[in-house]
């Protein structure tokens, strides 16, 4: 590969084409016969050549600088198979890609300038084309929506592959550079121009308001590095460097305009009149196409200067990053001006091209950037260093998370409970939600009538909120119920066991809504992950903080469970607002009170804060006619 030494493939036999696997063409014309132990058969296989057309099924190159040198490899750095193509630096290169699938099918288009003459001949049979057209299947379109996929790298573990592989997610939509040029000309009407030699791949590029045809082209001409020069009558688009030395002058070759100049006048500029850093400010692909600066800097010098560009062009930060290196070397490169003189026979020189002028022993490579005619060719040239436009690979920055985006309402439970905390007001109620994703709050309005809706509450957190799966009978009171068991099902958060000690100071409650809508209490100790999001609880405690009344009979699956954490709200009430039926409408925090998500629902808080808990020990005693009745008064506070 190094020499570039070309080996015929032969198998001694006047048949090469049989291992040339790429030769569809002989494949296609000729008979095929079987080989068994390297003997050919003398009865052909069953095909009938030019029967039929070939499919493509799987075409593809990476975008990666030299991909089409072998676009079979797949770049993935958690992979044994990882490899670039050979001689590849490891540069993205969507051009690349784009030039491979256009060669490959224009090849075989008969009706494309690229076609390869007699490459997709006619069936004599049944006067189809060798390959159809219609069944070149390119590898590969990826169903996640991009831009999810790649930039979500927290979801998708293959994201950091895409920069370099075979995708045309987030591709297929950008444009070559000499036809987004040759676009913008034609929109103004202008046709006497040359674009044909600009290489690279613009994403997306943005013209938001009218301005000539020359300020569309400059932010592409810095980003890309192009000039634009009168040449043979038209406008020429060139890459600086791109083209080589064009000629080499040694001093003999330079014209004395006057007696005693110097033939070759340098200038260089002082470091601290050239830029430290460059910063490119950009519209980022990768963030919602928000504004984005990427930044190249010198870490060493005396300059504290910096170059500072716009550019209305759609780029990630990994091809931002690489423009302003570019930007910044170029700069420096370019620090020395040159100015001598020509003959007239030197007339094809023009600005943009490469010259070498060779003085006092020292061979100097300048850009020519400036041509004046004044019987001599007065010629200005800044320094040059062609590698400073080798592209280098530049880490991009792992993007923010997008927030994301909340479909739907809110699930929202009002729980009337009685007295859990000391301090809390005994008049308040108090509501929980959940929504996945969790849209950052959950504002809950009311109102006696079906309008003028004030704010009562706002949820910060999302509630541990589920369902259960299973009967759950009542039990006993006082004492831990090691019989029952109930699986519970949980939107989000996760459900943990504790010891007796954590669980009777508080830990691990929970309500559970029965048939009537009154909310049982119940604390466990054991919680143990059975199904996805499905908990089995057991140990538990039953009728807690005097809410025993509500297991007066076994509540059937699907009841409503939510844990009593801090995600829990308080809605403060007055003793005037209890049992009376209010109108409560809620919907995440960060949107209006009527938007979409927002959901209406009547609820009467009943204030059980307030009520005493059932008394308990209750004795009677018969003394003649009498009955004496006695109990324990249980306390709600401090008891």
């Amino acid at each position: 590969r190094d020499a570039q030494i070309r080996t015929p493939i032969t198998d001694g036999a006047g048949k090469p084409w049989i291992y040339r696997y790429k030769d569809i063409k002989s494949w296609w014309t000729n008979q095929h016969f079987n080989r068994p132990l390297g003997v050919e058969s003398g009865t052909a296989t069953a095909w009938v050549p030019q029967s039929k057309p070939f499919w493509f099924m799987e075409i593809g190159c990476p975008a990666v600088d030299k991909g089409a040198n072998q676009p079979n490899v797949f770049v993935d750095p958690k992979s044994f198979e990882n490899a670039l193509p050979y001689y590849s630096r490891g540069v993205r290169d969507d051009l690349m890609q784009r030039r491979f699938l256009q060669a490959f099918r224009d090849a075989f288009d008969w009706t494309k300038p690229g076609y390869v003459t007699g490459l997709n001949p006619v069936s004599t049979i049944n006067s189809q084309r060798m390959v159809d057209l219609d069944h070149i299947h390119v590898y590969c379109w990826d169903a996640r929506p991009y831009p999810a996929f790649p930039y979500e790298t927290e979801i998708w573990g293959d994201g950091v592959n895409w920069a370099f592989g075979h995708w045309l997610n987030g591709r297929l939509s950008g444009a070559p550079l000499d036809e987004i040029v040759s676009r913008i000309l034609s929109d103004y009407g202008f046709a006497d121009y040359v674009a044909k030699k600009l290489t690279g791949m613009v994403p997306g590029y943005v013209i938001d308001r009218v301005m000539s045809a020359r300020d569309a082209l400059q932010p592409l001409e810095l980003a890309y590095f192009f000039d634009s020069v009168e040449s043979d009558g038209k406008i020429a688009f060139r890459h600086r460097g791109a083209d080589g030395t064009a000629v080499a002058y040694a001093s003999d070759d330079l014209v004395e305009t006057r007696a005693g100049d110097p033939l070759i006048t340098l200038t260089r500029g002082q470091e601290t009149e050239l830029p430290a850093s460059a910063k490119l400010r950009f519209i980022s692909a990768e963030d919602d196409y928000q504004q984005a600066v990427a930044e190249a800097r010198r870490l060493t010098g005396a300059s504290g200067r910096v170059a500072q560009a716009d550019l209305p062009i759609v780029l990630d930060d990994a091809l931002a990053g690489a423009m302003a290196e570019t930007w910044l070397f170029e700069t420096w490169a370019a620090r020395e001006r040159a100015a001598f003189a020509l003959p007239p026979s030197s007339l094809a020189l023009e600005p943009g091209d490469v010259v070498s002028v060779t003085s006092g022993g020292r061979a100097r490579t300048l850009r020519v950037t400036d041509v004046a005619e004044h019987g001599v060719r007065e010629i200005e040239a800044r320094s040059i260093d062609a590698e400073v436009y080798d592209r280098v690979a530049v880490p991009g920055r792992t993007p923010t998370p997008r927030p994301p985006i909340q479909i739907g309402s809110p699930s929202i439970a009002f729980l009337d409970l009685p007295l859990i905390a000391a301090g809390t007001s005994p008049e308040s109620g108090f509501v929980a939600a959940v929504q996945v994703p969790w849209p950052g709050s959950v504002a809950v309005y009311s109102s006696p009538q079906t309008s003028g809706y004030q704010l009562k509450t706002l949820i910060s957190a999302p509630a541990t909120m589920g369902v259960t799966l299973d009967a759950l009978p009542p039990g006993p009171e006082g004492r831990i119920d090691w019989n029952a068991k109930v699986r519970v099902k949980v939107a989000q958060g996760t459900l943990a066991s504790a010891d007796i000690v954590t669980m009777l100071g508080g830990a691990n409650t929970a309500a559970i809504r029965n048939v009537s809508g009154v909310w049982e209490i119940i604390q466990y100790l054991n919680a143990v992950l059975v199904d996805v999001q499905t908990y089995q609880l057991s140990g538990l405690l039953r009728g807690q903080f005097g809410s025993e009344g509500a297991m007066q009979e076994t509540v059937a699956a699907g009841a409503s469970f939510v844990v009593l954490n801090n995600a829990v709200t308080r809605v403060p009430l007055e003793f005037a607002d209890l049992n009376l039926p209010y109108n409560w409408r809620y919907g995440p925090g960060n949107r209006n009170i009527g938007d979409a998500s927002y959901q209406t629902t009547s609820y009467a808080f009943k204030g059980l804060g307030l009520r005493p808990f059932s008394p308990v020990r209750v004795k009677a005693l018969r003394n003649g006619g009498d009955l004496s009745v006695s109990w324990l008064r249980r306390t709600r506070i401090g008891g």
